[in-house]
């Protein structure tokens, strides 16, 4: 009989095992949702776990209700858990093709997921308490569970977001929830009465018809539910550890989009490179050693290239699928001119911040090609330390550039780079241009050890030596030039330098006037 009830309880904590393994996924499944559809991954990230948590606490409340048929609810709520979990995606993409309303509908699934997960452990510990005393009850079906938590994180990292994405790895967790009812009703069918078990098993084969045919129709839904956030033909997609990949087609040209976010349009790309790399490349009066961070494209690369005197380009991107892209895609392989495959470019996947930090190269010029600084880690590679840390990395009268974001409709954003860039040591110039994809863009160009009493006259004379589509002599007189400031609400006020420990830029950057975008 001992034996009998040990094999039982052994079950029981197997079972809480997979549960804290799913249930841990679910929350990040729910955040990573949060943050690709809402933006503001930190927030997103708080709020659903917090919110999880909470309504976990209040599941747990819930499950005082029961008080028979222990085992009968923990299996009502695995096979619940099974199908919230396989079709959240599933039906926050699908809202998304028809409404704008997906925000509430993940805040919804949170709260509903998060009460059953906090239903699962007091059910457990109740239904053990038969089997066990309670200081090994207690210890053990926690420990379980967190040790489940443990082995989830590693495989939503590792596993699920790169290789299964965001369409099969919820009908893995979903998977989880029913085998673990399905084992619990076969091992200990002898402790339950007739009747739930004619209507556990139907429920369970029921359920998993049900995840069957999700898994069959979840690919064309999600990609449809993609499509409608994109008005051009979706041509490619992947998720991958660090953020989602997008492109899209009209007639021959083609958008890229990371995180729902334009990188580059091949229809106007070169009014974004050219200002970006030129102006810097003629200022210097030899650059042979480069650094790029971000540029995972290869148009920054690809424009550098046109210089002969250019020896060595390295190229830092955090994301391997992304250089990958830009080395193997033929549509960006023939826009950037097979630049991430010439023998000067060295690609280095890592993030950037912590490469600057360590590196102990010198460079003549940094390109600083990254997405908006819209979250505080992006924030941190606009930050006063990591424009000191490139300070330290470039030769006397080396040129830093970075993208800056859009002087119009996120002005204080703009000015705030500027002016940490400035606060760093460097002499400055913003630069801005009318990208007709993007609308106004800008830069901002910072020399170390300048020799130029008038650095922004000094640009405005320049004569390009290399072949360019689009930046000339002219072009440098009007990307240098802003005219009055006529930018209000928001946008308007004082700005303060970007600091790791006071990271003002995302917030500024926010508050634009995107919704004139």
């Amino acid at each position: 009989m001992k034996n009998i009830l040990g094999r039982r309880s052994t079950l029981l904590k197997a079972a809480i095992f997979a549960t804290g393994f799913s249930g841990v996924v679910a929350e990040y499944i729910l955040s990573t949702l949060a943050t690709y559809f809402l933006g503001d991954s930190i927030f997103q990230w708080v709020m659903i776990i917090s919110l999880m948590l909470f309504s976990m606490g209040v599941g747990s409340r819930i499950s005082k209700v029961f008080n028979q048929h222990l085992l009968k609810w923990f299996l009502i709520v695995e096979f619940a858990l099974s199908l919230l979990v396989s079709f959240a995606p599933l039906s926050v993409y699908t809202m998304s093709a028809w409404s704008t309303s997906y925000e509430t509908l993940i805040y919804v699934l949170s709260i509903g997921i998060g009460m059953l997960i906090g239903m699962e452990v007091p059910l457990v510990v109740r239904i053990n308490n038969e089997f066990e005393e309670l200081k090994y009850n207690i210890s053990g079906i926690l420990e379980n569970d967190y040790y489940g938590s443990l082995l989830g994180g590693v495989f939503f990292a590792f596993i699920g977001l790169p290789v299964l994405g965001l369409m099969y790895t919820p009908f893995v967790l979903g998977l989880v929830n029913l085998l673990v009812a399905i084992a619990l009703i076969i091992s200990l069918r002898k402790v339950m009465s007739d009747s739930d078990k004619k209507l556990l098993l139907p429920s369970a084969s029921a359920i998993l018809v049900i995840l069957v045919a999700g898994l069959l129709v979840t690919k064309p839904v999600i990609l449809y539910g993609e499509q409608s956030k994109y008005k051009d033909k979706v041509v490619y997609t992947k998720q991958t550890a660090y953020q989602r990949i997008v492109m899209t087609q009209w007639k021959d040209d083609y958008w890229l989009y990371l995180n729902g976010n334009q990188q580059l349009s091949t229809r106007d790309e070169v009014m974004y490179h050219e200002p970006l790399v030129h102006p810097a490349l003629t200022l210097h009066p030899h650059p042979e050693n480069i650094l790029i961070l971000g540029g995972g494209d290869g148009c920054a690369a690809r424009e550098i290239l046109k210089y002969p005197s250019v020896k060595n380009i390295t190229l830092v991107d955090l994301d391997p699928a992304m250089t990958a892209l830009g080395q193997n895609n033929p549509i960006l392989t023939e826009l950037n001119h097979n630049s991430l495959n010439n023998e000067k470019v060295n690609i280095i996947n890592t993030d950037g911040y912590q490469f600057i930090q360590n590196d102990t190269s010198f460079y003549d010029a940094i390109f600083i090609d990254l997405p908006d600084p819209r979250t505080v880690e992006l924030g941190r590679l606009y930050s006063y330390e990591f424009y000191k840390s490139c300070y330290k990395l470039l030769r006397p009268q080396g040129v830093i550039v970075t993208q800056a974001g859009s002087p119009y409709f996120a002005t204080k954003a703009f000015l705030c780079i500027g002016k940490t860039m400035k606060e760093a040591g460097f002499t400055t110039v913003p630069l801005h241009n009318q990208v007709v994809t993007m609308g106004e863009w800008g830069w901002s160009l910072g020399q170390k050890a300048s020799p130029y009493q008038d650095l922004k006259n000094t640009l405005q004379k320049l004569q390009f030596s290399v072949d360019t589509q689009w930046i000339d002599h002219e072009a440098m007189q009007l990307i240098t030039s802003f005219g009055k400031d006529i930018y209000v609400g928001d946008n308007k006020g004082p700005v303060k330098v970007n600091r790791i420990h006071d990271p003002v830029l995302y917030k500024y950057y926010l508050k634009g006037n995107w919704d004139l975008y």
